[in-house]
Parts: C-alpha cells; structure tokens; sequence
C-alpha cells in the first residue's frame, strides 16, 4: 500500500494529502477571520471529474484506464495545473493538489485558479506506442471540460513535453482548430516556451538564494541534500552547484547517495541517465534512502513525492533551510516541529512555483502568438519569484507565523477577495 493511500500511521498523523490540505486552509483562514461561507468553499474542489476509457495495447488486446480531473475554483481565472500519470494516484490526491495549485497561483499573484489531473497507471510499462494511445485516450476524455480559458493542463509526475504534445494535437483535431494554449509544457516547436523544462527548479533556486541572503549567509559553499534525482532534483542540483552550492547528497527511488565533501555531479548525472545513481562509489551509499532527510545540511530539498517528512522523522531533521520543490512533501505535524526548531521551510506553494510561473508565460505567449527569448523568462520569473518570497517573509514576520501559513494567508485573501466581488459570498 502507498503512502497515499494511508490515512494514517501508528502515531494517529494524517496522510491523506485532501485532509492536509483542509487542515492548512482552516489553520490560514482562522487567523485572517475569514468568514465560514467562505472557508467551506475553498474546502472542496468546485468539480472533479472521474473517466474510465479503453485503450487498444500493442498485442490487440484492450485495456481499460481509470483518470480524474479536479478543478478546484476559478474566482480568479481558469484552473490550471499539471497531469501525472502514476500507479498510485488517487481522487484524493488530485483533489489535493488542485487545491495546492490554487494557492500556489495565488501565491505568485497568477490569474488563474487549480487544476490537477492523473491517470492510474505505471508509464514505465508501456511502449511509445501504447503511451500514446493513453494520452490522446485520457484527453479524448476529458476534452468538453478543458480548455485556453476553461483549464489548462500542464505536465507533472511522469509526464513530459511529449506527452502534452500529443495531448494538445488531440484537443485540437477534436476542436478542428489548432490550439496550443490548452496545454503548456509543450516541446518549443509547438508552442512551448523557453525555459520551462527548468522553471521548476530555477524558481525553487531564486527562493533559496533570498532565503539565505535573508540570512545573512553566502551561496557558496552551503551544503545540499536533495532528496529526489528527477527532472526538479536533478535541475535544482545543477543550478545550486552552479552558485557555489556543494551537493552533498541525492536520492533516487533506488536508494541515495552522501558525500560530506561533495558528489562528483557529473558522475552522477551520468550514472542516472544510463543506469543507476546506486553505481556511483559504494562508500558513499546511505543505508537507508530515507537518511537523507536527516543529514546535518544547510539546504535541504524535499524534490520527490508527498509525505516525506513526518512526525517519524521531523526531530531529526538538521538541515536549516527545507525548500520544498516537490508538492505536500512535509506533514502539517511535522510543519510545527520544524518552525519550533527554528528550520525555515519554503513551502510548496512558494518553492516550487516557478513551473506554474512559466506556464503562465507560455499560455500568454500562445495567446499573443508571439515567443519570447530564454533571458526574458528567466529575468520575468526572478522578479515573480523573488517578490513573492519577500511578501510571504514580510507577512511571516508581521503575524509570527511559519512562510507556510504566511503563504496560505496570501492566497486565500486574495481569492476570497474575487468571490466577494464577483457576488459568489
């Protein structure tokens, strides 16, 4: 059974990513008096979408996909938000991450509100072909309830631009129009933008430069810890490295690796494309991957699945910063022991933004029909990025509470503030 599909441990913690988030949402809300009517709405997604549909495999046989599609409020704009493709997804979580999504924009002051869908299913088992055949299936699905100003799809857990490729050309044979704003995270020659494979991590990068300049302390020669080698891990490695960050420690889904005196990044880099990370010096093997959330580090970058840190582990954590480039990956419990401690944790909803940042760009961009330089994304996401972080410090500091509730705090005020004014309370 997966983590996410636990909703709780022997400890009595919440799992369920759907209760996490209503429990940070009623914790934000309490503390602006925002009214009840409100809080309930924001509560729940206002549609999610449940498909069943067949796909023809290569051996002629047909098979049978179950995916969701969550919308989570669309006071501000359309719903926006990526689409996974992984054994374990479930209703709950995808309902949890458009709300996730929803403040994430929110956050980074984005028109738009959540979306998030996923599709039951390991990519890995698939050849090219039948992968394919799910994605134009999934999209043939759920084509009447998306669109450039209804929802806009993006790509997440196991996805890529290939993938949103094949799902854009979709929507637009069934739209007899050729549409690249219904979906970013597109391959460039389509419509994609400059920039986006690394927005992820870049935004999580500028986040983490503010917090230690905030700090007073220097980019070069912190140590990091990533935990999670995938496209946003292993991103956020090469730009950290890049200002002068030593990466002490990464972990796959195969197991991690630390050494206090740095990795040899290239090595690694190398040994995941063609193999494994596991490969790399075997005296530098942790025993257990989970170890690496417990390294004595500067930075610490959570880069994998939800529910990483927990009440099992939040005392142990040393690291000073957690900038938190995957989604939900620390426990509102554990949320508590860290801001007791004194551990600054970039939330996921700040952290982690600059994906859904440049998305924003590409929609724009496809809208305009007009493509902007690789600089340009970069400097218009630093700005984004690096405001938004100081305005979630400030109001962190004005109320005393931790940069997650801050954030939250930012959000929700400002889609209340679009209900109100569109008469919906």
């Amino acid at each position: 059974m997966s983590i996410l599909q636990k909703t709780k441990q022997s400890s009595e913690e919440v799992l369920n990513p759907y209760q996490i988030v209503q429990t940070q949402i009623e914790t934000a809300a309490k503390i602006l008096g925002l009214d009840r009517g409100i809080i309930d709405i924001l509560k729940k997604p206002m549609r999610v979408l449940s498909v069943n549909f067949p796909v023809k495999m290569d051996d002629g046989s047909i098979r049978v996909f179950e995916g969701f599609r969550s919308q989570h409020n669309d006071a501000i704009g359309p719903t926006k938000g990526g689409i996974r493709f992984h054994p374990d997804v479930t209703m709950d979580e995808v309902k949890a991450l458009s709300m996730w999504m929803s403040f994430k924009c929110g956050v980074v002051s984005l028109p738009y509100g959540g979306g998030k869908g996923g599709v039951i299913c390991d990519p890995h088992a698939f050849s090219k072909a039948e992968l394919e055949r799910i994605s134009r299936g999934f999209m043939e699905a759920i084509a009447d309830f998306i669109g450039p100003e209804k929802d806009i799809p993006a790509p997440d857990v196991y996805t890529n631009p290939q993938i949103m490729g094949w799902m854009m050309d979709t929507y637009s044979r069934i739209t007899r129009a050729f549409n690249p704003g219904v979906i970013t995270g597109k391959p460039l020659i389509i419509g994609g933008s400059k920039g986006r494979n690394e927005a992820t991590a870049r935004g999580c990068v500028y986040t983490i430069k503010e917090a230690l300049k905030e700090a007073g302390k220097q980019m070069k020669g912190a140590t990091v810890a990533i935990q999670g080698f995938g496209n946003a891990g292993r991103i956020a490695a090469e730009l950290l490295a890049e200002q002068g960050c030593k990466i002490v420690a990464v972990s796959d889904s195969k197991g991690a690796l630390y050494q206090p005196q740095g990795l040899d990044l290239a090595v690694v880099t190398q040994l995941k494309d063609s193999s494994t990370i596991m490969n790399y010096d075997a005296r530098y093997h942790l025993q257990q991957a989970e170890e690496i959330l417990e390294l004595d580090v500067d930075i610490l970058v959570p880069a994998a699945l939800e529910n990483v840190i927990t009440l099992k582990n939040a005392e142990n954590v040393k690291a000073r910063i957690v900038a938190e480039a995957a989604n939900g990956p620390t426990t509102p419990e554990a949320d508590k022991i860290l801001f007791q401690k004194g551990i600054l944790v970039i939330p996921d909803i700040l952290a982690n933004a600059g994906g859904v940042t440049v998305s924003y760009f590409e929609w724009v961009q496809n809208l305009m029909n007009y493509y902007w330089s690789e600089e340009e994304v970069n400097q218009k996401l630093c700005e984004v990025m690096v405001r938004s972080y100081n305005e979630v410090s400030a109001l962190a500091k004005q109320y005393d509470v931790d940069f997650r509730t801050s954030a939250y705090m930012i959000s929700l005020k400002r889609i209340a503030e679009a209900m109100q004014v569109r008469g919906w309370v």
